[in-house]
């Protein structure tokens, strides 16, 4: 049987696309290309329009290849990819809102990023239409059966959150369907990029989604340092690790405090609070931002660890190594608290493979992927560390999975901080000839996202894809939710924790 490198190579292949090939394909191509995610160990990573254009980057797991296959359609259609392979359905809807690429035979076709508020149809197109801002009813998915009722939530919540619809169908207390509507942080990300110049996309690409601007920035900016053949210094490349753990670890932290708050048990969340901020505190004193924002730019870094930087994440560490394991110590003995975690919102592992999920949310439920170890990007491929991977699939193992990996985040701290070099943090680049096409692969603290991009011959973005890990993880918070009660669903949310603005662009 053909393999993706076979398949690319019967195709068009692009030139000046690194560091994987992409190919224009036929239709045929393309179909079989569909066929193989659905029998064979082929992921799909990520599908994107442009007008008359649709992108497919696919995942070899066995062979480990990457590549982009690439169809036209003049006419505005293409072969269904969701129609055989739900993971791209909504990648499919939101390409139709953005460029009115039209999937044939897909089973959804509603829109998706569109509430009807633009003023305008298929923004990114060449050809924008102007339309009535005018906002229609959402057609949720029936489900029938005696005693059902639905239940509304959102998009504006209780707490200080991003807006979502959640509409429930229930059976008394137990959850018989839940169906997401998202789109409402729709920020227009891909479109201002479009003809912006390689800094200002940058710091738009770290605005995607707030917490995890710095694996955002790192993606953007591998993908054009790869596109223009711009080899990055020693220690940025170092430094660039030391934020993105950083990153990690305020963030696992945070969650296991946020989902044990949910299950009413408010101490762990103070506790995990107290050790987040301290994250934040040393995150600014090294990088002199406590989200690290805008810290990492396309040929290096823009901040120098001074050695007062270094001892307070030193001191960090330290702290949290002598904090955090009585804290885990203290969810695991708090009878309470593992009863309402521990066989609750359950995803099974054939859904975690179909869907490619990333992060704690595929981990803990049996899929071993982390881009880190796989792709094994500068300097992961010389430091020491495990991924967790857990089969229960449920609140607790989510949990577990991030414990796991604070522990593994510390000890990749100190071997940054052992291993870093001296030197310069950035190079100045200037672009010559093109178009240049790169694609990057990075590890964020939910799973791994997607960087696309073409730079035109006047160093302009022309295009850009962003990819978020949540695009293949909120369909699976349905699926898990199915079978527990309403009172569970903040539990199961929290522990999922995908992102609104980074799905939504």
């Amino acid at each position: 049987m053909p393999e993706l490198i076979d398949l690319i190579l019967d195709g068009r292949r692009v030139k000046k696309h690194l560091p994987w090939p992409r190919a224009v394909v036929t239709p045929q191509i393309w179909n079989f290309a569909v066929e193989k995610l659905v029998v064979s160990h082929w992921s799909l990573l990520g599908l994107w329009g442009e007008p008359s254009v649709v992108h497919m980057a696919l995942l070899d797991d066995n062979a480990g290849d990457i590549g982009v296959v690439s169809l036209k359609c003049p006419d505005g259609r293409y072969p269904s990819v969701g129609r055989l392979h739900p993971p791209a359905l909504r990648l499919e809807r939101a390409a139709a809102d953005l460029f009115g690429l039209l999937p044939q035979g897909a089973p959804d076709t509603r829109p998706w990023l569109d509430h009807g508020h633009w003023g305008v149809s298929y923004p990114l197109n060449t050809h924008v239409r102007t339309s009535a801002a005018t906002v229609s009813p959402y057609p949720f998915l029936s489900a029938e059966g005696e005693s059902l009722h639905q239940i509304p939530v959102g998009p504006v919540h209780a707490g200080i959150i991003e807006p979502g619809h959640f509409r429930f169908t229930a059976s008394g207390e137990t959850v018989v369907r839940l169906e997401e509507r998202l789109g409402y942080t729709h920020k227009g990300i891909e479109g201002l990029m479009a003809g912006s110049d390689i800094d200002r996309a940058a710091k738009l690409a770290g605005r995607t989604s707030g917490d995890s601007t710095v694996a955002y920035s790192l993606a953007f900016a591998r993908a054009v340092e790869t596109a223009l053949g711009v080899e990055i210094p020693s220690r940025a490349t170092w430094l660039r690790a030391l934020m993105a753990e950083l990153e990690r670890l305020a963030n696992h932290l945070g969650d296991i405090g946020a989902i044990c708050n949910d299950a009413a048990f408010a101490l762990m969340h103070a506790h995990c609070g107290v050790l987040r901020e301290r994250v934040l505190r040393a995150s600014d004193i090294a990088f002199g931002h406590r989200l690290m924002r805008d810290r990492i730019v396309p040929g290096g870094v823009a901040s120098f660890l001074s050695d007062e930087g270094a001892t307070a994440v030193r001191s960090l560490i330290a702290e949290i190594r002598r904090r955090f394991p009585a804290l885990v110590e203290l969810y695991d003995n708090t009878a309470s608290l593992q009863d309402r975690t521990v066989a609750t919102g359950r995803l099974k592992a054939e859904l975690a493979r179909q869907y490619r999920a990333g992060g704690y949310v595929g981990r803990a439920s049996g899929r071993d992927f982390d881009a880190r170890r796989n792709v094994a990007y500068p300097p992961y491929d010389k430091l020491a560390f495990d991924v967790p991977v857990l089969q229960e699939g449920d609140v607790n193992a989510r949990v577990w999975i991030r414990i796991h990996e604070v522990e593994q985040s510390l000890s990749l701290v100190e071997q940054i901080l052992a291993q870093l070099p001296d030197g310069p943090i950035r190079v100045d680049f200037a672009q010559t000839g093109g178009p240049h096409e790169g694609m990057a692969l990075v590890e964020g603290f939910r799973g791994d996202i997607l960087a696309w991009l073409r730079i035109g011959k006047g160093g302009l973005v022309e295009r850009c894809h962003l990819r978020d890990p949540s695009w293949f993880q909120w369909p699976l918070l349905e699926a898990a939710i199915e079978g527990n009660i309403v009172a569970d669903f903040p539990l199961c949310n929290k522990s999922f924790n995908c992102s609104y603005s980074g799905h939504d662009l």
